[in-house]
């Protein structure tokens, strides 16, 4: 539904955006992640049609965006992370505004804002004018305007920005939603959400995108480290050290509970299986005689692998730099 071909944006010699190719597919959930400046709202604000590119192209829906903008934008609703409202107007009145500007059509329109309002509870504050809202209901009204026209695409900047833990599940919820019915990419700095929310995860970084997949793919693409955590009954503290004598264990983190309980955490090396290395562990524990409490596998977080990939863009950016001079 999106397709991004060899997108790049310049400003001056200064280039924010370079040589993005990527596509989100039909009833997708795409996480678009990246550290600050590394280009995602300049890559959105383009996808929109809000930015022009400096070359490349977008097709929407299957239009392009340069040679049918009308027609592209009109199958896709934006959220901008700071979305431009009208603090005049009330939220019923604003979002009337908006879906006849959008073409929806007269006789819908009424009902068109109220099915939206509904959806992101704003029923209760249909009448309050905007400049009178919260953040966190601005937010609200900032999604609710990209619902409006019920387009194919949505691209949503950093949705749950400002919102509380009840509004954070209700929007997330309402997002997975419009995920089974349309295509939805999403930005996000909080990466549990997209851990959570998304199929697959896009990652950029200096305007490249370094890696793209499933939250598997990607762990199997950085080889970010599988781990366990055990909890062990050791007066003598000798498990940490038989941890180090280990083939595949690449680091051990150890808290002391009291009373000779051992709290660890275990990061297996690379090419390494994990269940393997943890069955033959706990049995050199077991002959050491040391107690095991209990053993659990510990998932690799999207931030484990966020941090890979960027810190290893950010290497390699160095040394190419290094090297052209």
């Amino acid at each position: 539904m999106i397709e991004v071909s060899a997108l790049c944006k310049h400003y001056g010699t200064t280039v924010a955006v370079a040589d993005l190719t990527f596509e989100a597919k039909p009833r997708e959930i795409l996480g678009f992640l990246g550290p600050n400046g590394a280009g995602k709202t300049t890559t959105l604000r383009m996808i929109s049609g809000a930015l022009g590119p400096t070359r490349g192209t977008i097709r929407v829906a299957g239009h392009d965006l340069m040679e049918e903008p009308m027609r592209a934008r009109q199958c896709l609703g934006y959220m901008p992370e700071a979305a431009p409202l009208y603090p005049e107007l009330r939220v019923d009145e604003f979002l009337l505004f908006r879906a006849a500007l959008k073409g929806v059509a007269a006789r819908q329109q009424k009902a068109t804002v109220l099915e939206v309002m509904r959806k992101t509870n704003l029923e209760d504050f249909a009448q309050v004018t905007i400049a009178h809202l919260s953040k966190g209901y601005r937010q609200r009204v900032a999604f609710a305007d990209a619902l409006i026209a019920k387009p194919p695409v949505y691209i949503l900047d950093e949705p749950t920005a400002g919102l509380d833990p009840n509004q954070i599940r209700e929007t997330r919820a309402l997002i997975r939603a419009l995920g089974s019915e349309h295509t939805v990419v999403v930005s996000s700095h909080i990466l549990s959400e997209i851990e959570e929310l998304c199929d697959r995860a896009l990652v950029i970084h200096h305007g490249h995108v370094v890696a793209a997949g499933t939250i598997d793919e990607l762990r199997q693409g950085t080889g970010a480290s599988a781990a366990f955590a055990a909890v062990v009954r050791d007066p003598k503290q000798m498990s940490p050290a038989i941890c180090r004598e280990l083939l595949g264990i690449a680091r051990v983190k150890a808290q002391d509970d009291g009373a000779g309980v051992l709290r660890l955490t275990i990061d297996i090396a690379s090419g390494h299986n994990r269940d393997t290395v943890c069955e033959e562990l706990v049995r050199r524990w077991v002959a050491a005689g040391i107690g095991v409490l209990g053993v659990e596998p510990k998932a690799v977080r999207l931030e484990d692998i966020f941090a890979a990939l960027t810190n290893e863009a950010s290497a390699a950016a160095m040394k190419s730099k290094e090297g052209s001079r």
